[in-house]
């Protein structure tokens, strides 16, 4: 996991990116369809259509990073809409690209509140 300085914004971009695209190509998706700066500091994710390719768009002060994670098997859980973006934290982000559902994780264990 990139180690992100706290208090970063985190966006999904909702449905599927071209994957051909580098950093130019998502930072103007950035502007254009997510209406954000891609010089803002926050961190952008992008899926493939296959769903098993994710780049990560992150400006980090001096420049803009390019990070991609490719999954051997399965898939990135992603957001069903279409358009738009969603914010998460970066927990979340963490889950996600370790293939887990960031949106309803569930604990394996609960721990006994009778101490």
């Amino acid at each position: 996991m990139i180690p992100l300085p706290p208090l970063t914004r985190i966006f999904l971009a909702c449905g599927a990116t071209d994957m051909r695209k580098g950093f130019d190509g998502l930072a103007v998706l950035v502007q254009q369809a997510l209406q954000q700066n891609p010089h803002s500091g926050a961190l952008f994710a992008f899926r493939g259509k296959r769903g098993d390719l994710v780049k990560l768009l992150w400006y980090d002060g001096q420049g803009l990073c390019l990070f991609s994670k490719r999954m051997d098997r399965g898939r990135f859980v992603w957001p069903s809409t279409a358009t738009g973006s969603v914010a998460m934290t970066a927990a979340q982000l963490s889950m996600l690209l370790e293939g887990i559902d960031w949106r309803r994780p569930e604990r394996t264990f609960v721990p006994s509140l009778a101490g």
